[in-house]
């Protein structure tokens, strides 16, 4: 457990259904981190088991390819990484960086087993919040691998039709 900087986690991202006093009670747990500008968070290939949270600032989700680094994610406040991984431990797929000022409210598996521990109705409220978090994220996926399997299927076509 850490003391926080604040009297409670706001209502953003996984926690914005959380009634204010569970979110105060979530202060208890996890680690505040307050990265300085462009320190490494997660560093790719690197073990990875937790969950973090953006209170203030934006992280850079990056990866390397072909030997530069790729601009995957700007994260900003309420939106969360690491939802997988906190369940799934393995290494982390991109590196993360802050930029700028930031504070991430960090929770690793440990944290969690604790809060159920503790109390189990805050505990289901967070996995509510994080499963409906992690749907969102894969419907936006699926949005996406459908439009690009239709402008494929279209350049295709689009090909095809030209070289009659």
């Amino acid at each position: 457990m850490s003391s926080s900087p604040l009297p409670e986690i706001p209502a953003l991202g996984y926690l914005a259904d959380v009634p204010q006093e569970h979110r105060a009670f979530l202060t208890g747990y996890g680690t505040f981190v307050r990265p300085t500008d462009g320190e490494r968070i997660i560093t790719e290939g690197d073990s990875q088991d937790s969950l973090y949270l953006v209170l203030k600032g934006t992280l850079h989700v990056t990866s390397n390819a072909d030997g530069r680094a790729v601009l995957l994610a700007s994260l900003k406040e309420g939106e969360t990484l690491g939802e997988i991984n906190i369940f799934d431990p393995t290494a982390a797929s991109a590196n993360v960086t802050s930029i700028g000022e930031c504070l991430i409210w960090k929770l690793t598996r440990e944290d969690l087993e604790s809060i159920f521990d503790a109390d189990p109705l805050v505990a289901n409220l967070v996995l509510k919040g994080i499963l409906k978090q992690v749907s969102r994220r894969v419907r936006r996926m699926n949005e996406k691998l459908l439009a690009n399997e239709k402008e494929v299927f279209f350049d295709f076509w689009a090909e095809q039709s030209s070289e009659e």
